[in-house]
C-alpha cells in the first residue's frame, strides 16, 4: 500500500485506479485494498467517479513514512522505527542496538506509558500532542566525554524550535529547554560502556508540541509550543528539524577532536541557568551563583555557604525560585 501512496504523493491531481495498476502491475481491487488500508492508518484520499483518487496533503499525519518523507540528514533517521504506543522510546532503542542496529537508527512514538525523565520521574506522553524519540549514537569516545552529547542535543533542539516556530526557548543546563520559566523539552541520556570504551549512547528527546493541558500538579511547571503560541505546528516537520541540526553539530564534535570547546560559545548564548542564583542537588544539596560553563561543558558555581568555586559535572541544578 506504501507503494500507492508514494504514486498519490508524486501526482498533484486525480490519478486513476486503472492508472496506479498499471504502475504497480496489480489488479484495480488490489489498488481499492490498499487505498482503504491507507485510510484506515489516516491518509485522506479523495476519490471521485470517472477520475480516480487524489492524496490530500496534511502536516497533521505523523508515521515512520510521512517522518522520512524530506528528511534532508545523511545518518540520523535512517531507519527509524515508529510505535503507535511503547513504553519508553529509549528502551525500545536499547534493544535494537544490542542487536547491532545501525548509528544514526531512531525509535519514535506517537504515545509512551512509561516515559522517564531526570532521576526517574514519569514524563507526560500523550498521544497525538509530543514528539517522543531515540537517537542512536555510536561514537568513538571516552564514557567521560559522553555527556556532552546531552549538550549538543539540547542545542540542537533549542536551534531547531527557534526555527521552526519564531519562539525563544532557553537551556537550562544540562538537559532541559525551557520557554517563558517553563519545561518544553527533556532530554534523557543513556549509555553502554566499558571503563575505557562507549559501545553506544541512546540520546531520548520528548518535546510538548500541540499540548493543550497538563494535569493538576504539572501544569504550573511544564507548557508547550501550543500553549506559549496559541499556534499549533508540524511534529514532523519539528522532527526532521531537529534530526538534521543535531546530525550537524555531532559530526562536527566527532570531526574536530576538541571536545565541546567549539560549540561553547553558542550554548552559552542560550544557557538560561548562567548568572542566576540555583540550588545544586548532588551528594550534598548547597545554593550557589550560576558563573559559567567550562569547555568541558560542566557547570561553574561559586558557593553561597563559603564563597568557593566549585564545579558541577553531575546532578541536578534548579534555578532557584524557578524550574
Amino acid at each position: 500500500m506504501y507503494r500507492i501512496l508514494e504514486i498519490l504523493r508524486r501526482e498533484s491531481g486525480f490519478l486513476s485506479g486503472e492508472g496506479i495498476g498499471k504502475q504497480l502491475d496489480i489488479s484495480r481491487a488490489a489498488v481499492w485494498k490498499g487505498i482503504k488500508k491507507l485510510r484506515q492508518e489516516g491518509y485522506e484520499i479523495e476519490a471521485v467517479t470517472n477520475k480516480g483518487y487524489r492524496l490530500v496533503l496534511h502536516d497533521t499525519m505523523y508515521n515512520d513514512k510521512e517522518i522520512a518523507q524530506g528528511l534532508e540528514t545523511k545518518k540520523f533517521g535512517h531507519p527509524i522505527f515508529f510505535y503507535k504506543i511503547t513504553d519508553t522510546t529509549n528502551g525500545c532503542l536499547r534493544a535494537a542496538a544490542v542487536e547491532g542496529a545501525p548509528e544514526g537508527t531512531i525509535a519514535v512514538a506517537e504515545q509512551m506509558t512509561a516515559g522517564r525523565g531526570r532521576r526517574g520521574r514519569h514524563w507526560e506522553a500523550p498521544a497525538g500532542s509530543g514528539i517522543w524519540m531515540s537517537i542512536l549514537l555510536r561514537p568513538t569516545i571516552f564514557p567521560s566525554e559522553a555527556s556532552v552529547l546531552t549538550l549538543l542535543a539540547g542545542l540542537a533542539v533549542c536551534q531547531a524550535l527557534e526555527e521552526e516556530t519564531g519562539l525563544s526557548p532557553q537551556i537550562k543546563w544540562p538537559n532541559d529547554i525551557l520557554l517563558n520559566g517553563k519545561k518544553l523539552v527533556g532530554i534523557l541520556t543513556e549509555m553502554d560502556c566499558e571503563m575505557q570504551e562507549t559501545h553506544f549512547v541512546i540520546v531520548g528527546i520528548g518535546i510538548n508540541v500541540n499540548t493543550a493541558e497538563f494535569p493538576e500538579g504539572v501544569n504550573d511547571v511544564a507548557t508547550s509550543l501550543y500553549l506559549e503560541s496559541g499556534r499549533t505546528f508540524s511534529r514532523k516537520n519539528i522532527l526532521q528539524r531537529v534530526l538534521l541540526n543535531f546530525e550537524n553539530l555531532y559530526e562536527a564534535f566527532i570531526s574536530s577532536h576538541s571536545g565541546f570547546a567549539p560549540f561553547l560559545s553558542r550554548y552559552k548564548e542560550k544557557c538560561s541557568t548562567l548568572n542566576q542564583e540555583v540550588r545544586v542537588i548532588g551528594k550534598e544539596t548547597f545554593f550557589a551563583q550560576a558563573v559559567d560553563i567550562t569547555p568541558e561543558g560542566e557547570l561553574v558555581v561559586i558557593r553561597k555557604d563559603n564563597g568557593k568555586q566549585e564545579i558541577v559535572f553531575s546532578g541536578e541544578v534548579s534555578i532557584r525560585g524557578g524550574k
